[in-house]
């Protein structure tokens, strides 16, 4: 039996147990079900065959959720899109060769909108015939053009099949990225309820939280850090996580420290997932620590030169618009620099993001760490500019409680790093800036910009 039919009939199996939660209101199995059934309709009346590439742009509900599994069983080519990204959208529709395109408003309504497109891409044409339902998710682009990512749904939901503890999921990370997709996908195979969200702020999720009694929290280190600063922690029930989990970016142990007073009864866990390979299975060595021990059925990991190499199962089929990324052997480098201790691993930084300074390493959390320890900062995001003897010097963005004059913070900055770091580690500048101007729309901290 493939994946996609045993997780389809786990949730048949399960009817009266709830699966959604969205503007207050709570839905079964049962209606999830029906609602597949009727989105199957839906696409046999309109001609959507097997096969076809299909843009869907909006954000988790009760009919985007319920078309994912429908465009699944119909084996199309799924390419999720967010309104932060409405702008790129013309883009990335010609680079995945979009026949057909949902377009959901925050009533959960949409409109469909057919596209003549035809399939060129000789990559994209090769996985058809597999006749199994894929998935185009889109690079960031910070290092270059966004590249599409082509994976079979059959493999990335392998790991799935196996029953395991369903959660009350807050479905936090966006749906046009892997790590999105995977909390979907994970939530519904493990018969848990997604909690659908309409808006990414701290006061938003605080309230759906205690509304829905969500018991799993999958966000950025860069969210919690808003969380921590906003303090709307304060005003609302939390006490129902049982469960944070953080990835995509590096945390540093200031805030990892606060999130664990803020909710003294939730673990938390680090995760850590390429879209290229997947969600590796994790385990933290603690609450309190950042090393971490990665793996899993159908994942191996390996360091070169204290690079952390992955190999999975679900390798994607490839990039759509790249060069393939792996070595003969299945392998591929993350770029993600790491120290060892026994079977866990603790990141030190992306190769891509190392300051050069005369020679000299200097990793942007360290020093990141270091200010958030210092009174007065909400946030901080430390990056490297040319200079022409030293290479490369180190500055840094800051985002404040109270409004400090730029001379006296930068002297109070500069005095509070010295004896914590080296002297070549410690910013040059200090620039002020608002707290939203810290992140991207994907709750990732923004540091080459």
């Amino acid at each position: 039996m493939k994946a996609l039919e045993i997780i389809i009939n786990r949730m048949k199996e399960n009817p009266n147990i709830p699966a959604l939660y969205w503007k207050d209101k709570e839905y079964s199995y049962r209606d999830l079900i029906e609602m597949i059934e009727e989105w199957e309709a839906y696409l046999k009346n309109k001609n959507i065959a097997t096969g076809s590439i299909c843009g869907v742009v909006g954000e988790f509900s009760p009919r985007t959720c319920s078309l994912f599994f429908a465009l699944m069983k119909n084996k199309s080519i799924i390419v999720p899109f967010t309104k932060e990204i409405k702008s790129e959208i013309p883009y990335y529709i010609k680079i995945a060769e979009i026949q057909w395109i949902f377009q959901f408003d925050n009533k959960d309504e949409w409109i469909l909108e057919k596209i003549c497109t035809y399939t060129e891409n000789e990559l994209i044409k090769s996985f058809k015939e597999r006749e199994h339902a894929g998935l185009i998710v889109f690079s960031s682009g910070s290092t270059g053009k966004p590249k599409g990512i082509l994976h079979d749904c059959e493999k990335v939901l392998n790991k799935f099949t196996k029953q395991r503890k369903g959660w009350r999921t807050v479905l936090f990370l966006m749906m046009d990225h892997f790590g999105g997709f995977n909390t979907f996908l994970s939530t519904f195979a493990y018969l848990g309820v997604g909690i659908c969200i309409d808006e990414r702020t701290p006061e938003n999720i605080c309230k759906n939280i205690e509304k829905s009694k969500a018991t799993l929290l999958p966000t950025t280190p860069t969210f919690l850090n808003l969380l921590i600063a906003s303090k709307c922690y304060y005003n609302y029930d939390l006490g129902s996580i049982e469960l944070i989990t953080y990835g995509t970016e590096m945390m540093n142990e200031v805030t990892l420290k606060k999130i664990n007073t803020i909710f003294p009864n939730s673990e938390t866990k680090q995760t850590y997932g390429l879209s290229e390979v997947g969600v590796l299975r994790s385990r933290s060595e603690s609450d309190g620590s950042l090393w971490v021990k990665l793996g899993g059925d159908g994942f191996e990991t390996k360091i070169i030169d204290n690079i952390l190499w992955v190999r999975s199962e679900a390798n994607m089929v490839g990039y759509i618009n790249a060069e393939n990324p792996f070595n003969e052997d299945g392998w591929m480098c993350t770029g993600d620099e790491v120290e060892v201790k026994g079977e866990y691993v603790r990141f030190v930084g992306r190769k891509s993001e190392v300051i050069n300074v005369g020679g000299q390493k200097v990793f942007p959390g360290e020093v990141e760490t270091v200010l958030l320890q210092a009174d007065n900062i909400k946030e901080v995001s430390v990056y490297g500019v040319l200079h022409p003897l030293m290479g490369q010097v180190v500055q840094a963005r800051v985002s404040l409680y109270e409004s400090e004059e730029a001379f006296n913070l930068t002297q109070r900055l500069r005095k509070h790093c010295m004896g914590k770091l080296a002297k070549y580690k410690i910013p040059t500048r200090f620039t002020i800036v608002t707290l939203e101007e810290q992140h991207s729309p994907r709750f990732k901290k923004l540091r080459n910009i």
